[in-house]
C-alpha cells in the first residue's frame, strides 16, 4: 500500500506535524507552502517583459539583449513555427549549448503551442536517432557545427524540418565574422548544404513577431525530458507547464532574502539538462535576472565573467567548485559578488564547500533532485542549519519519506525508498503506461533512491538509482555503456560500473571479458575507439581493466556491487 499521508497534512498550519518535522527547520520567510500562477510557462517571460522590459536579460560573449527583445524575438520565432507547419503539441527538439537560441527556441517553441524536447549536444549519431524516434520529433532545432551527426540518422528520423543556426548568430561585430574564419581555420566549419526541409535561423526571426493564440493550460505537457532510467533506455519525463512553473516558484522561495533584486545570474551549467534550465533559464525569466550564457565550462572563461559581471548566483554541480577552488590564484580574482550557490546532481564534499565559501564569502547549498520532478525536490536552508551529507529538507510543497517495500512510510531512521509528492512531480513516462504504474502511485514518486530522513526532518541518500553513475554531474547508465561494448566482436562479457573520482565525483570503469583469440590482439584503445563513435564523450569509459571472468550469482547475472565494491576497497587500502 502507499501512505496516505499528503502535503496537506499540517501544511501551512504553522505546527510542525509529525510527518513534517522540517517546517520548523525552515529559514525564515520561506513558507510551508508555495504559491504559483495558475498559466503557462511562456507567461514568465511575458510578465518580465511587461514590467522590466529595458532590464538586460542575456549577454552571450559580448551580445546583449534586453527583456523586451527577447520577447519581441521569442514571438517571431513561434510565429515562424506555426508558419512551418507546427502544430499545438507537436515535438520540438532542442540541440543546442547555452546561448540566446537556447532561450528563444524553448519559450517560443511553448508559445507556438508546441512540446519541447531538450536534445543533448553531445549525442552521438545513434543516441539522437534514439531520442527524435522515441519523441516523434518533427522539427529539430540544431547548432549548424551538429549537422553531421543528424545527417547520419536523417533518414531514419520522424524529423521534416531543421532549423540551424550558430554560435555567430549572437556575436558581437567583429566577433561575429572571426568565429567563422576560426572555426574553418580549426576544421571544425560546417557548410550547410542547401535542401527544402533546412531553415536558416536568421531568416526565422525576421518573422513579424505576432504568434496565433494557443493558449495552453496549466497541466499540459511542456516538456519532454529525457533520463535513462534504470533499464539504460532512455525515455522521456513528461513535464506540464504546472511542475515547471512550481519549481521555478518553490527555487524562489527558498531564498528568502530577494538577492534576486539586482541578480546575475551565470548560465553555464547547460540548459538541456532539467536542472540548469529550471533553476538557471527558467528562474532568471521569472525573477528578470540578467543572465550570463555560456556554451561550454572553462574555468578560466567562468571565472573572468564572474568578475566582469558582477555574477551573483552561480548553480553547478561538485566538479565545477572544484575547479573553481583549485583555479590558479583565485583567491586573488574580485569573486566575492557571488552571494546564492546550488549544488546539483552528484554528492557536494563538506570541504569542497567550505574552502568555495570562504574564497567568496557566498552560500553553497546541496540539494537533491531528479528529472521526474523538474527537478528539484530537497535542498539544505541557505541561511539555517545544514548538516554533513544530507540533501536537506523538502521544499515547499513536496511531502517526502522513506518508504517500506510495500510503500509505508517508515519512522526516522530506518531505511527505504524516497518517494515524494508536490506539484513538480512529472506527468508521467512518455509511451510508457508500465514504467509510469511501476514509478507513480497514487500521486507519489517513487524515486529508486535509497534514503533515509532523521528526527529533524533531514534527508540522507544512503544509496543511489540502482547502478546509475554521476559523473561531473552528468547520468550514466551502465546498461547503455555494456549494451555498446558487447557489440564489439572480441568482447565476451562487459560490466561497468562507477568509482570514486576526486575531481568528477565518480568515473566509468569497464571490465571486460574478451573472447577466445582476441587476447593480446584487442586492448584498451581498441575498445575505447569503438565505443566513442556510440556514446557521448562523457558516457565512454576513462579506466579498463581485463579479466578471464567476472563475478556472478547462480543463476549467471554479474555482480557489479562486487566489482565497485572491489574498487572501493582499493582506494581505501581496507
Amino acid at each position: 500500500m502507499v501512505d496516505p499521508g499528503s502535503l496537506e497534512a499540517g501544511a501551512g498550519s504553522g505546527n510542525s506535524q509529525p510527518q513534517h518535522p522540517w517546517y520548523a527547520y525552515y529559514d525564515e520567510g520561506v513558507p510551508h507552502e508555495v504559491s504559483y500562477p495558475e498559466v503557462p510557462l511562456y507567461e514568465l517571460m511575458l510578465r518580465t517583459a511587461e514590467q522590466a522590459g529595458d532590464k538586460q536579460a542575456i549577454d552571450f560573449l559580448g551580445y546583449r539583449m534586453n527583456y523586451r527583445q527577447l520577447w519581441q524575438q521569442t514571438r517571431s520565432f513561434a510565429r515562424a513555427l506555426q508558419d512551418l507547419g507546427v502544430k499545438p503539441g507537436e515535438r520540438v527538439s532542442i540541440m543546442l549549448p547555452n546561448s540566446p537560441q537556447f532561450v528563444i527556441a524553448f519559450y517560443g517553441a511553448l508559445l507556438a503551442g508546441a512540446v519541447a524536447v531538450n536534445t543533448n549536444p553531445l549525442y552521438t549519431p545513434r543516441e539522437l536517432s534514439h531520442q527524435l524516434r522515441d519523441s516523434g520529433a518533427e522539427t529539430l532545432v540544431i547548432l549548424d557545427l551538429l549537422w553531421p551527426r543528424y545527417a547520419e540518422v536523417a533518414a531514419e528520423v520522424p524529423v521534416k524540418r531543421v532549423v540551424t543556426t550558430g554560435i555567430q548568430d549572437y556575436l558581437p561585430f567583429p566577433k561575429n565574422l572571426l568565429f567563422p574564419l576560426k572555426a574553418k581555420k580549426e576544421g571544425t566549419w560546417v557548410n550547410l548544404p542547401r535542401q527544402p526541409d533546412r531553415y536558416d535561423w536568421k531568416r526565422l526571426i525576421k518573422t513579424p513577431p505576432t504568434p496565433r493564440e494557443h493558449p495552453a493550460r496549466p497541466d499540459d505537457l511542456a516538456l519532454l525530458q529525457y533520463t535513462g532510467g534504470t533499464t539504460g533506455v532512455a525515455k522521456g519525463a513528461m513535464l506540464s507547464h504546472r511542475n515547471l512553473i512550481s519549481n521555478v516558484y518553490q527555487v524562489d522561495a527558498w531564498e528568502p532574502g530577494q538577492v534576486w533584486k539586482n541578480g546575475v545570474m551565470l548560465g553555464v551549467i547547460p540548459f538541456f539538462h532539467v536542472y540548469g534550465m529550471t533553476v538557471s533559464m527558467n528562474y532568471s525569466v521569472m525573477r528578470g535576472m540578467k543572465m550570463v550564457l555560456l556554451p561550454r565550462f572553462d574555468i578560466a572563461e567562468v571565472v573572468t565573467a564572474i568578475e566582469k559581471h558582477r555574477v551573483t548566483h552561480f548553480p553547478g554541480v561538485p566538479t565545477m567548485y572544484v575547479a573553481f577552488n583549485t583555479f590558479p590564484d583565485i583567491e586573488k580574482r574580485n569573486i566575492r559578488s557571488i552571494k546564492v550557490c546550488l549544488s546539483g546532481a552528484a554528492p557536494l564534499p563538506v570541504e569542497v564547500a567550505t574552502k568555495f565559501e570562504e574564497l567568496t564569502g557566498a552560500k553553497l547549498v546541496e540539494g537533491y533532485g531528479l528529472t521526474e520532478a523538474a527537478p528539484v525536490t530537497h535542498c539544505n536552508p541557505l541561511y539555517g542549519k545544514r548538516k554533513v551529507g544530507s540533501i536537506g529538507l523538502p521544499f515547499p510543497s513536496v511531502d517526502a519519506y522513506a518508504a517500506d517495500a510495500e510503500g509505508n512510510r517508515l519512522p526516522p531512521g530506518e531505511v527505504g525508498e524516497l518517494v515524494v509528492k508536490g506539484p513538480n512531480v512529472m506527468m508521467g513516462y512518455w509511451n510508457r503506461p508500465e514504467e509510469t504504474a511501476q514509478t507513480l502511485k497514487d500521486g507519489w514518486l517513487f524515486t529508486g533512491d535509497v534514503a533515509r530522513m532523521d528526527e529533524e526532518g533531514y534527508f540522507y541518500i544512503v544509496d543511489r538509482k540502482k547502478d546509475m553513475i554521476i559523473a561531473g554531474g552528468y547520468n550514466i547508465y551502465p546498461r547503455e555503456v555494456e549494451e555498446v561494448l558487447y557489440q564489439h566482436p572480441a568482447v565476451k562479457e562487459a560490466a561497468v560500473v562507477g568509482v570514486p573520482d576526486a575531481y568528477r565525483g565518480e568515473t566509468v570503469k569497464a571490465f571486460v571479458v574478451l573472447k577466445e583469440g582476441y587476447a593480446g590482439e584487442v586492448g584498451e584503445e581498441d575498445l575505447r575507439a569503438f565505443a566513442k563513435e556510440r556514446l557521448a564523450t562523457y558516457k565512454v569509459p576513462k579506466l579498463w581493466e581485463f579479466r578471464e571472468e567476472l563475478p556472478k550469482t547462480a543463476v549467471g547475472k554479474i555482480l557489479r556491487r562486487m566489482l565497485r565494491k572491489e574498487e572501493e576497497e582499493k582506494q581505501t587500502g581496507s
